[in-house]
């Protein structure tokens, strides 16, 4: 049986968070396919493209030009976007950015651990659930 990879927009402008998070899904038995938007204007950029739409928003709240915060309202706003499950990873355990997420109908809102291993696990976690576990829509990947 062949597994059909899980396709990722991963919205985040550290390089290191990036790292670790692409090595992390590639470390994984489901294959992913990942692209990088460093801020939410890349991110709504691509979302628009008429590109393949992804299986999951994996997306920081803390970055230049347009944040997280922006980017969430808009995809759950549009409706040839708000199916798309958006995953908040994120460094902030601040409550109101928590239920300012959820307000905004993030799937799930994920603090970024600071120890190494506690990050990859919860990439792995976060991976095993989206690409594993919960049934991926068959008609988000029909571009526009």
């Amino acid at each position: 049986m062949t597994t059909v990879p899980m396709r990722v927009l991963l919205v985040d402008d550290d390089d290191a968070d990036l790292a670790l998070i692409t090595e992390a899904f590639e470390g994984h038995r489901v294959p992913a396919r990942l692209h990088v938007a460093r801020d939410g204007v890349e991110a709504l950029d691509y979302l628009h493209s008429g590109a393949v739409r992804p299986d999951m928003i994996l997306l920081d709240l803390n970055m230049p030009r347009m944040d997280g915060r922006e980017v969430l309202a808009a995809v759950k706003q549009d409706p040839a976007l708000s199916a798309i499950p958006v995953v908040v990873f994120t460094t902030s355990d601040q409550p109101d950015d928590i239920t300012a997420s959820y307000l905004r109908h993030a799937n799930a809102y994920v603090t970024k651990p600071m120890e190494l291993d506690d990050f990859t696990a919860a990439v792995d976690s976060i991976h095993t659930f989206y690409g594993d576990l919960a049934v991926r829509s068959p008609g988000l990947g029909t571009g526009l």
